[in-house]
């Protein structure tokens, strides 16, 4: 008998496990409302779209495993993206003093547009697989609260069930699926928004003329002086281009979508360095805007009874503020559960969905943990607040961040711990634990940490802005 798996939605959540599903299922049908452009185009369906993405090193990894016969990181580079090691390619200013460059480069990231990113994977998995894309949006699921048998859509050619084996749901920060649930007799769905208001503001540059080499460069928000947040950071992308992004909290920290502010706002930063980068470079777009950065969790993992046949990824399952970059890699981790159990039992075994739901949960709690636990230092932050054991925690966490300005040992298990190749247990290992009380090594750095030749192209660009 033929099987079918439906996945709702061809964002990077549901075109990986599309890719999962390709290895067990005979039909892999995805559904998404959106006209899907035919290269790297921005989309309506992705509020975050235009925004900064970082991909890392802990969410290419699962992907390099899912698309079968294709290097997704040689695939981004050919089309574009650039890498970037953390170690040795990264200038960051952090509440506690600038990062300093090692010679080893640490774990990497892939940067580059989201329209981008989006359409190399969905063109890698559509050739590599089985897998077919239809325009439709999902009105509701079928089926009952013991078992989901399909979905209920509606084209252009009018409303039609679609009977499946097996649905994911990646359908992204508008999810329905708590109604959906609901609808099937599943109403015990927890639910939990912390917001610190947080706005992202971003324009492109075209790189200037011998800037191509210089590091990504960022100035991160300080979420522990009691006032709102506000950062920045310049970033490589495709075609010879930066993507200038702007982040800041509510109360007096929202980025302006103002041209000349947006500079300004740059170069009123902790350190200039962002404004001083972009002052003289060519814009090549207008000041794009967004609100949706709220950090929110669907606790689906703890619903009493889940029904089988039914997984939810991605942004459907939590989402979180994008300054922290783990978006992308949880929704790939989260495919590669799907993928090993999947592997492990087949599509119809009873209770596959609700292991996979419980598995998902482990990528998500370890980026919920570190995006809310500095989110809800902002001031005027709803939906959470700094308890006991979250003063006691970031007691330490700022001990150790100031440790790693000046500390090989623990710079690199904060750069595994942001890079998702570990989870947050990584920075109470003993040597992490022993280097971050013995304090840094190294006396802090006084300014950014660059080489004479990228204070050299500094200068240039100081003087084309001037």
């Amino acid at each position: 008998m033929s099987r079918r798996a439906v996945v709702i939605g061809a964002g990077l959540a549901g075109m990986l496990a599309a890719a999962a599903l390709s290895a067990v299922a005979d039909e892999v049908v995805v559904l998404d409302r959106d006209d899907l452009p035919e290269g790297p185009e921005h989309r309506k369906g992705l509020p975050q779209g235009r925004h900064a993405h970082l991909l890392m090193a802990g969410g290419l990894a699962p992907m390099e495993e899912l698309v079968p016969g294709v290097s997704m990181r040689k695939h981004l580079l050919a089309a574009g993206a650039h890498e970037i090691p953390l170690g040795s390619g990264m200038v960051a200013l952090t509440p506690e003093g600038w990062f300093r460059r090692w010679r080893h480069p640490g774990p990497r990231m892939l940067t580059c547009t989201r329209a981008l990113l989006d359409w190399a994977v969905r063109g890698a998995v559509l050739d590599s697989t089985g897998v077919v894309i239809r325009k439709a949006r999902v009105l509701e699921l079928t089926g009952s609260r013991q078992r989901v048998t399909g979905v209920r859509l509606s084209t252009a050619a009018g409303e039609e069930d679609l009977a499946a084996d097996f649905v994911v749901d990646a359908s992204g920060r508008g999810s329905r699926i708590v109604t959906w649930l609901a609808a099937l007799g599943v109403d015990d769905v927890r639910e939990k928004t912390v917001d610190a208001g947080l706005v992202n503001a971003t324009r492109l540059y075209r790189t200037p003329e011998g800037a191509g080499r210089f590091p990504l460069t960022m100035v991160q928000a300080d979420p522990y002086q009691g006032r709102p947040g506000r950062s920045g950071m310049v970033l490589p992308i495709e075609g010879d281009r930066w993507m200038v992004s702007l982040a800041g909290t509510r109360g007096g920290g929202e980025p302006p979508s103002d041209p000349d502010a947006f500079l300004r706002y740059t170069l009123d930063l902790p350190d200039p360095i962002v404004g001083r980068l972009i002052s003289g470079a060519e814009p090549l777009s207008d000041v794009h805007v967004s609100r949706s950065t709220s950090n929110h969790r669907r606790y689906l993992e703890k619903v009493r009874s889940w029904p089988d046949r039914l997984v939810v990824l991605g942004d459907a399952l939590a989402t979180f503020n994008p300054a922290y970059g783990q978006g992308m890699s949880v929704a790939a981790l989260g495919a590669r559960e799907l993928d090993r159990e999947l592997r492990r039992s087949g599509l119809g075994e009873p209770g596959l969905a609700r292991r996979v739901q419980r598995r998902v949960a482990r990528p998500v709690e370890s980026a919920w943990t570190m995006a809310v636990s500095q989110d809800v230092w902002y001031p005027g932050t709803r939906g959470g607040s700094p308890g006991v054991a979250d003063r006691l925690v970031t007691a330490y966490t700022r001990r150790m961040i100031r440790t790693a300005t000046g500390s090989y040992t623990a710079a690199s298990a904060v750069w595994d711990v942001m890079s998702m190749t570990t989870g947050p247990t990584r920075l109470l290992r003993p040597s992490t634990v022993l280097a971050t009380l013995s304090g840094p090594p190294l006396p802090a750095a006084v300014g950014a940490p660059l080489t004479d030749d990228e204070r050299a192209v500094l200068r240039r660009l100081d003087r084309t802005g001037g």
